[in-house]
């Protein structure tokens, strides 16, 4: 299936950075490229929808998710991003930006990283209404390919910072240490995915007991650490098995850290409740 990252790569609306937003009035590309995009595909950037006035559906991760009147959907690169059927509302911002826009920014914004499992951020009125002061300026710098970055960093610096307020709002104190390290696992999860990790080897690396590493993860996500690194492999073999990206279910297993396909398999099926060979069915509307 086609890759999108010739979004940013060719249709940026800066000469100096990859990014382009679109309102209702600013931004759409022309009915010949829209063809050239799947309307299914695995995002190579940040991809961010604030609907203002109106109704969509998208899917993440083959999961759908309403987004209505001041509500945000982000994702993730490496997500899979399934398109709306139906138009948007009357009102709303889309934006993209990949990892050198981000490496460019002062900061760092913890909700990137999506700790609380998240997909979806609901904005109080005025905090709507920043954030489209925000874009109208941010519409107005992309409006000529050669502003100066500094002026769209600054400006895209100010939006994630509310976004990542708005993320965190219903957490006392988001900025605490158990926080910080449960963003430092999945961080550790992530960078070490295929590796396979013992609990007690991700513990060491964060400075933690296992029982307060146990405790951390099962607060914030629901799942003892092992359901999630277990639940982050699954999910990984059906974002790679969508996109066919192995030849052979043996060969996933391998590339994914599993000596044995067989345990990869009933595992495989244990989490999804599906065997592969389903998986590939529902794929397939048969």
């Amino acid at each position: 299936m086609q890759q999108s990252d010739s979004l940013l790569n060719h249709l940026s609306q800066n000469s100096k950075l990859p990014i382009r937003l679109v309102s209702p009035t600013f931004g759409h590309l022309s009915g010949e490229s829209v063809t050239n995009f799947p309307t299914t595909h695995r995002k190579p950037y940040y991809f961010f929808l604030l609907m203002l006035n109106g109704h969509t559906q998208h899917g993440v991760d083959l999961q759908q998710f309403d987004i209505k009147n001041n509500e945000m959907l982000f994702i993730l690169p490496h997500q899979i991003h399934q398109l709306p059927t139906t138009k948007h509302g009357s009102d709303y911002y889309k934006l993209g930006f990949d990892e050198h826009c981000l490496s460019l920014l002062p900061k760092q914004y913890p909700f990137l990283i999506n700790p609380l499992n998240n997909q979806k951020i609901e904005f109080t009125s005025s905090a709507a209404a920043r954030l489209k002061s925000i874009f109208e300026i941010l519409l107005g710098l992309l409006s000529t390919m050669d502003t100066e970055p500094e002026l769209i960093l600054a400006h895209l610096n100010s939006l994630l910072t509310e976004i990542n307020t708005a993320y965190f709002s219903a957490d006392t104190n988001p900025a605490d240490d158990k926080l910080s390290k449960y963003i430092s696992f999945k961080v550790f999860v992530e960078n070490n995915l295929t590796d396979h990790p013992t609990i007690k080897d991700i513990a060491e690396q964060l400075a933690l007991n296992t029982n307060s590493l146990y405790s951390i993860v099962k607060h914030y996500s629901g799942l003892s650490p092992k359901e999630f690194m277990t639940n982050r492999l699954i999910m990984e073999a059906r974002r790679r098995l969508y996109y066919t990206e192995s030849s052979s279910i043996k060969e996933l297993a391998y590339e994914l850290g599993f000596n044995d396909p067989e345990y990869f398999s009933r595992l495989f099926k244990k989490v999804t409740g599906k065997t592969i060979g389903m998986f590939f069915q529902d794929l397939s509307g048969n």
